[in-house]
């Protein structure tokens, strides 16, 4: 027996079930990106496309020699190294919306592909730079023998990562300091990245996260969390992890902006037609590139979380 339904409201029948398409979004949440923080950008104004060249001049070393009245003086021709930035690099993404799910959805489906297109193009680059500078580091501020004047400052090294726990995290930022001492690198501007659980050490340490902070503002999104002797503190899932002697071992990278250069521009962005359906297609292109440009600046520890 069928039961007539009120006016106005809608009929059930069979498998049907009328959809509603919410205009509201499930949060989204991104890794901490850092690359901008730790790197400079001094020749970003300089590139146009992939492809382009930059060539950087260095200061030259100023030779000092000893002087006896009337003696002829020797002059010095300075001759700046070339340091050459190639923006060989480039991500792009593309999508398309068609016109049909654009009208069902009723969302901004473009601007909001957009934006996480953008998110995910930070991370993707962060991670790359990230897994491939340490090699250009200089040899001194990093391995089992760190440390220009000392020698003797065990950063870990393949096959032997250090062990970290948090009794001997703080050492462990000390020493790469002292790296950075040894080689004469300004004590302002530092930075020192680390892996998440690194971080949780830290606070667990004798330096408890109250002087680890040193204010009372929120981490800012690109994960800073604080401040330790001299170096600003950021923490990234997006560091390398390595598979060592049986252990996860982690890079921390530490140094000052000088000694990492990264160039970026966005090129491309541009909505067009579909040519084989009804739609509109949205897609974007970056190019970039970086180089360690002074591996005296940077220090890095490799180790792996212990008891």
């Amino acid at each position: 027996m069928a039961f007539p339904h009120a006016a106005g409201t809608v009929s059930y029948s069979g498998t049907f079930i009328p959809e509603i398409w919410s205009k509201k979004l499930i949060e989204k949440f991104y890794d901490a990106t850092v690359l901008t923080a730790i790197s400079n950008t001094n020749y970003e104004g300089e590139i146009r496309s992939q492809g382009d060249l930059v060539k950087i001049r260095t200061i030259p070393t100023m030779t000092i020699n000893d002087y006896q009245s009337g003696q002829t003086l020797v002059n010095q021709r300075p001759e700046s190294e070339i340091v050459e930035l190639l923006i060989d690099k480039g991500k792009y993404w593309s999508a398309i919306v068609d016109d049909v799910q654009d009208v069902q959805s009723d969302l901004e489906l473009m601007n909001m592909w957009a934006n996480d297109a953008s998110e995910q193009m930070k991370i993707r680059i962060d991670t790359e730079v990230l897994g491939s500078i340490v090699p250009d580091f200089h040899e001194e501020n990093k391995g089992s023998a760190a440390g220009r004047i000392s020698g003797n400052i065990n950063l870990g090294e393949t096959g032997a990562p250090l062990e970290v726990n948090r009794d001997n995290i703080l050492d462990v930022i000390l020493d790469m300091g002292q790296c950075l001492d040894e080689q004469n690198r300004p004590e302002t501007g530092r930075f020192l990245v680390m892996p998440y659980w690194a971080t949780t050490l830290l606070k667990k340490s004798d330096l408890k996260d109250a002087s680890l902070t040193g204010d009372s503002q929120t981490p800012l999104r690109n994960g800073r969390v604080g401040m330790v002797d001299r170096f600003t503190i950021y923490q990234s899932n997006n560091l390398p992890k390595v598979n060592d002697s049986g252990s996860s071992a982690f890079y921390f990278m530490g140094g000052i902006d000088n000694g990492l250069t990264f160039a970026s521009q966005l090129t491309k962005t541009e909505s067009l037609r579909a040519e084989s359906t009804f739609g509109n297609i949205m897609r974007g292109l970056q190019v970039y590139g970086y180089k360690v440009i002074d591996g005296r600046s940077l220090t890095a520890a490799y180790c792996y979380k212990g008891a």
